[in-house]
């Protein structure tokens, strides 16, 4: 069964750093200290992002980033350089950056302590980490920070927190079908404990040029049918699942149980698949059956349940109309 109709949100896509630790085997976004794409954004560049997201009616900056790139020599002196030195500090100052922008922050900052994440809790709408997979699989062969119990570690903590999350897995990295029901299935576990588990994404891969993984084939339409519906029978009713509309067409992932299409950004393109734009509001409803609404980071119903903090909550109010979804402009 369709949804009654589709969320999706309107956002500034920020890639604060692509220094990683991590080297996984389907990843185009890692750099190299010292390679000429490598970065770490600094906040006149921050500020021009929200500046022009401000101006086209975003509700939501996504801060994005390499996992622990204090792990990777060199990185420390880049950020010395900004005046800093812990990357978790330079992004919650980054976050009531984008507060004063009229903004609404939601943080992936990859696997984090629980202390970390309760130092981002004030300064952030939503927070989120991908499972990608309870799998042990060749792609996260050598990579600190894609052991299983980490990422869930991470996810419980901001459970524990009360912290609006968003989660998913990645379905064509070398996991098996029972990896993808094992990984949808400690998710449900997850969010019955807590509550606090607002969407599911169920994000096809994309073979990425230069990558280990460059010659693997994605997985078709089918197999992600079969994977949406799965999540949908297996996920609580009030879990949102979510495709990307830049990656693969909604419309048949809409009628059996996909139910948001994540950040849409007028401004930015997405830096984790740069070879797929993202489409348009008016094409975006022409791509799916049902209407459209517009939310913020922050599900509804965790504004309804205020499960934010003060610091943030003049702008929710801004933002949202009576039912929890974003007010029109």
């Amino acid at each position: 069964m369709p949804p009654p109709f589709v969320t999706f949100s309107r956002n500034v896509f920020i890639p604060l750093t692509n220094i990683c630790r991590n080297r996984c085997g389907y990843c185009g976004f890692r750099r190299d200290i010292g390679h000429p794409e490598a970065k770490l954004l600094s906040p006149a560049e921050v500020t021009d992002i929200l500046e022009r997201g401000a101006r086209s009616g975003c509700s939501e900056a996504l801060f994005t980033f390499g996992e622990r790139p204090d792990e990777v020599d060199g990185f420390m002196s880049l950020l010395d350089g900004l005046g800093y030195d812990s990357i978790i500090d330079y992004l919650a100052d980054l976050c009531r950056l984008a507060i004063a922008h009229g903004l609404l922050p939601h943080s992936n900052p990859g696997v984090l302590a629980k202390k970390e994440i309760e130092r981002l809790k004030p300064c952030n709408a939503s927070m989120g980490l991908m499972l990608e997979t309870t799998g042990i699989i060749n792609a996260h062969k050598g990579c600190a920070g894609k052991d299983p119990e980490k990422r869930i570690e991470t996810i419980r903590a901001a459970g524990e927190l009360g912290i609006p999350f968003t989660t998913g897995i990645l379905v064509g990295i070398g996991e098996t079908r029972d990896d993808r029901i094992s990984s949808i299935h400690t998710i449900r576990d997850t969010q019955e404990e807590f509550g606090h588990i607002q969407e599911v994404i169920i994000q096809n891969f994309i073979p990425k040029p230069g990558t280990g993984m460059a010659s693997w084939h994605p997985p078709g339409t089918e197999e992600m049918i079969k994977t949406v519906t799965m999540a949908r029978q297996n996920l609580p009713e009030d879990v949102a699942i979510q495709v990307s509309p830049n990656l693969i067409h909604p419309k048949e992932l809409v009628q059996c149980g996909a139910s948001d299409l994540g950040g849409i950004s007028p401004e930015t393109i997405d830096y984790i698949n740069p070879e797929s734009p993202w489409p348009g509001i008016l094409e975006l409803q022409d791509m799916v059956d049902v209407p459209l609404r517009e939310r913020l980071p922050i599900y509804p119903r965790y504004i309804r349940k205020k499960w934010y903090s003060k610091g943030i909550a003049p702008l929710i109010h801004k933002l949202s109309d009576a039912e929890g979804f974003r007010k029109k402009y």
